[in-house]
């Protein structure tokens, strides 16, 4: 397996009902490491580089109101596997297909406020992270100093 870094979205549903810190601690009682967290509040603009790939659907307005509506939290992951492991943690986009045990699946509501998002590839999680974290917004634990430092 590779250690990869992937972008997990606590989104205004999780941040107005309290979920933060359990959808936090799940990916961290897997094991998986936090490189980097930030409260952000989406504008349109970012709403549109975000879900660049929707824009056009008929969905899109709804999903957009949503994630403006309030502040989200952007949250780098890293680990063995993460892009796959993070999502397959996460459950189906829709929680009435999401299985029991997972965040969706536990604690969703609908379609559009689902709670989560994560990037769906390694590529789509280096263009994410990017977004959200720019360059040195994100660090790494230093083993041999034993201590963390900032990402460049």
């Amino acid at each position: 397996m590779a250690i990869q870094r992937t972008l997990v979205l606590c989104k205004p549903d999780a941040v107005q009902r309290g979920l933060v810190g359990r959808i936090l601690s799940r990916f961290e009682e897997r094991g998986f490491r936090v490189v980097g967290m930030r409260m952000v509040q989406f504008d349109d603009a970012l709403a549109d580089r975000h879900y660049h790939e929707h824009v056009e659907k008929s969905f899109y307005p709804g999903l957009r109101a949503f994630i403006t509506s309030s502040p989200a939290i952007a949250i780098a992951i890293e680990g063995d596997d993460a892009v796959a492991v993070v999502r397959s943690m996460m459950g189906a986009t829709n929680p009435k297909n999401a299985q029991p045990g997972t965040i969706r699946g536990d604690y969703g509501v609908d379609g559009t406020m689902n709670l989560v998002h994560g990037s769906d590839s390694p590529e789509s999680a280096q263009r994410e992270l990017s977004l959200f974290f720019g360059s040195g917004g994100l660090f790494e634990y230093d083993q041999t100093a034993s201590k963390w430092v900032s990402r460049e």
